[in-house]
C-alpha cells in the first residue's frame, strides 16, 4: 500500500545515517516497528502490582518434573 508521508527531510536523513538504513523507508519502517514494540511493552508494563503473588511458590520444584 502507497502512502505519502509529509515528514521532516532532515529527520528522515538523521534516521538514516544514524540507523545505517539503506533507505529512508528502512529507517520508517523500523521507527514503526520500535514504535509498536515500545507500546506493547508498556502495556505490559501496567500488569505490574496487578497479578497475585504466592510466595510459596517454588519455580525450581517445577522445573524438577520435566
Amino acid at each position: 500500500m502507497a502512502t505519502h508521508l509529509q515528514i521532516d527531510d532532515a529527520l528522515i536523513v538523521r534516521a538514516v545515517r544514524l540507523g545505517r538504513h539503506k533507505s529512508k523507508r528502512d529507517a520508517v519502517t523500523r521507527a514503526l516497528v520500535d514504535y509498536i514494540e515500545r507500546l506493547e511493552q508498556q502495556k505490559v508494563l501496567g500488569l505490574f502490582g496487578t497479578v497475585d503473588y504466592d510466595p510459596r511458590y517454588n519455580y525450581n520444584r517445577q522445573r524438577a518434573r520435566a
